[in-house]
């Protein structure tokens, strides 16, 4: 049996740094794990095979190999997992699709002849029984919960790792808070499940062998959600990292408390963690109580994300307009509190309902979902009439990207951020690293409106802080990336029916 492992092609996002991947040398940013994962799961007698079409499209002659094709989408890769699902047809191939994008809707998908639905762990034996006997069902899917240690390593060698600026590891599931907007419980539980230390490192190991050097991405969507155990695990990944000379520097997603623990900021700091994406939302308590986010009530994020940087971690943020209690002056707060904070890679989207999320039946019995969202909440989409009003939310919302990613407010926040910033990442200089700093020479600092505060800011940090400049390098080209999709969006026209 031959599968074909497609994962679909995404739009310019604010995560694509699509624009900006020449500067290293890149096609993609993050390799598609499920899918490799996926891949471990299938028979080993079977020959299997990846196309990520955000690296290379999918061709004639992959389609033609294959017996089957199975597809892993996102709700932003629909379009794309549509047509790659068309394509196999025309082809007369068996389709089976996967992931996120298939739980709300399968009529979507007339093209796909089997869903898996669910964690692959508990679902692909029974499906692969079938299949193999001839009768096989349309759909599959199971609410368990498996314990991680039936996880497979991913198939690295099914992959091209030069053409992805990070790899990515998976070490928990689920997340201990329930956010009304966060779809994180309804596919992956309250309780966080983890990976035992022994199989993390073989994973670690795994991509080491591999020939790995670079960036790591621990996907997980609350890294530090079972407190006790990572703090087992961080102390053997350090070591692991320090007998090979720190091949890795590592990123990840965590909840705000990570601030109020210095023992764990220490600990993740000598793992050689180096950013970590927080949830932060809306500087409106009524909005975070609205939504269900208790756990940022109290926090006083200005001395949080100081504290994060000073630990060595860039704070990279999430943020959200559109809440019911939102009022039209959410807009200018959200802007002088991020600017205050100094948190530079902000991303603002507007609130959208995930299907089956609490928002979404809370939006559903209101009557005010909407169809036709992209799945995507930087693009100026909406699937539900704010109490706001259209018209209002998606204006101030363009206005406020339009402010937060002008050169001169992100140059600002820049300097905010190096001003408390403790580098802590070990490893060596990276080729990507110089050819990363030549290239930006020319397009930030030679063609670019923001020329004089990239200069400024370069010549500060060597005089002030020269092991962050890989760090402020970083920052200043991903600035092209926001400040390009932010105008794309500024100029995008109201959906119809905004009023």
């Amino acid at each position: 049996m031959k599968a074909l492992l497609v994962y679909p092609s995404y739009p310019d996002t604010f995560w694509s740094f699509r624009s900006i991947l020449p500067f290293v040398s890149k096609k993609a940013a993050f390799p598609p794990l499920g899918l490799l994962t996926v891949a471990a799961l299938l028979p080993e007698e079977w020959e299997k095979r990846v196309v990520d079409a955000n690296v290379a499209p999918l061709g004639d002659a992959d389609l033609e190999w294959a017996d089957l094709v199975m597809v892993s989408a996102m709700l932003v890769q629909v379009p794309g997992a549509k047509e790659v699902m068309r394509r196999a047809k025309l082809a007369g191939k068996t389709v089976i699709a996967g992931g996120p994008a298939f739980r709300a809707n399968l009529e979507e998908f007339p093209d796909a002849d089997h869903f898996i639905i669910g964690e692959s762990e508990v679902v692909m034996d029974a499906f692969l029984n079938d299949f193999e006997h001839g009768t096989a069902k349309r759909q599959y899917g199971s609410s368990e919960r498996p314990d991680l240690s039936l996880t497979p390593l991913p198939a690295w060698h099914l992959l091209k790792m030069k053409d992805y600026v990070s790899m990515a590891v998976q070490y928990s599931r689920g997340c201990p808070f329930d956010c009304e907007f966060c779809g994180i419980m309804v596919m992956n539980g309250r309780r966080p499940r983890v990976k035992s230390p022994e199989q993390m490192l073989r994973e670690f190991q795994s991509l080491y062998d591999a020939g790995w050097r670079d960036s790591v991405f621990i996907v997980d969507d609350n890294f530090i959600g079972n407190l006790v155990q990572v703090k087992q695990f961080l102390p053997r990944l350090a070591a692991w990292q320090k007998q090979r000379n720190y091949p890795f520097k590592l990123m990840t997603e965590a909840s705000v408390n990570l601030a109020q623990d210095s023992e764990l900021m220490e600990m993740m700091s000598a793992a050689n963690f180096h950013k970590v994406f927080i949830g932060i939302e809306t500087p409106s308590t009524q909005s975070l109580v609205e939504c269900g986010k208790k756990q940022n009530v109290t926090a006083d994020f200005g001395s949080a994300v100081r504290d994060i940087h000073q630990h060595g971690m860039q704070v990279m943020g999430g943020f959200i307009v559109g809440f019911d209690s939102d009022t039209p002056s959410i807009f200018e707060q959200q802007h002088r509190f991020i600017q205050d904070i100094g948190v530079v890679t902000a991303m603002v989207g507007v609130l959208n309902a995930l299907p089956h999320t609490r928002l979404w039946d809370r939006l559903k019995a209101e009557g005010r979902l909407l169809d036709g969202w992209s799945g995507e909440n930087t693009d100026a989409s909406l699937n539900f009439n704010p109490l706001m009003g259209c018209t209002a939310l998606l204006d101030g919302y363009k206005k406020l990207l339009g402010a937060l990613y002008s050169p001169r407010k992100y140059y600002d926040r820049i300097s905010t951020f190096l001003h408390f910033y403790i580098p802590t990442a070990r490893g060596r200089i990276m080729r990507t690293d110089v050819q990363a700093f030549m290239k930006s020479m020319w397009s930030v600092g030679i063609i670019s409106p923001a020329r004089m505060l990239y200069w400024k800011l370069i010549f500060k940090t060597l005089l002030t802080k020269p092991k962050a400049l890989s760090a402020v390098v970083e920052l200043a080209i991903l600035g092209l990336h926001f400040e390009r999709v932010s105008h794309r969006v500024m100029e995008s026209p109201s959906p119809e029916g905004c009023m």
